[in-house]
């Protein structure tokens, strides 16, 4: 709603510097080029949003998470933890929004006999919390530990990799 909320974000030092000055430069193109649009207008139209994610929902459609990619002010990784919270904001509860980013994948992708859920005989691919993503959504932010091919990665290396990611982000 707030374009500060996304020039300020703490975490866009981990996307690279050419990035950043490629969305800043956008947003003063857009901020030129714009018709005066008012907040209100844009706060029902994200509302509206929010409203048709529920109906398809409701309607059956299978939601996939899907902003983790590099788009305008979209930082990957951070950006699905966003993303669950907002489906829980539309009106999904926290397992369904769960679903989004890994159940449904794999049913859309035919992987589900392989993937998707916690099983016997399935990979496992899972990301240890300090606290219950289904009490609060935001709980999926606190990582303990990363499990990626039956290798476990404790909070101290993914703190690293978050350094080493920083660091590459701002080389000039």
């Amino acid at each position: 709603m707030d374009d500060s909320d996304f020039t300020n974000d703490p975490r866009l030092k981990y996307v690279p510097r050419d990035i950043r000055d490629d969305w800043k430069n956008q947003d003063d193109f857009r901020l030129k080029n714009r018709a005066a649009e008012s907040p209100a207008r844009h706060r029902m139209l994200f509302q509206k949003q929010l409203e048709l994610i529920l109906a398809m929902h409701r309607a059956g459609v299978k939601l996939l998470a899907a902003t983790d990619s590099l788009g305008w002010y979209v930082v990957p990784g951070f950006s699905l933890h966003d993303e669950l919270e907002l489906f829980v904001k539309a009106g999904l509860s926290p397992m369904e929004a769960l679903q989004t980013a890994t159940r449904n994948p794999a049913i859309y992708s035919g992987l589900i006999d392989m993937l998707g859920t916690v099983e016997m005989g399935k990979k496992a691919d899972l990301v240890l919390l300090e606290a219950n993503p289904l009490e609060n959504i935001s709980n999926t932010k606190r990582i303990t530990a990363v499990i990626v091919n039956g290798k476990l990665i404790p909070k101290v290396s993914l703190d690293k990799m978050l350094k080493e990611a920083e660091a590459a982000a701002n080389k000039n």
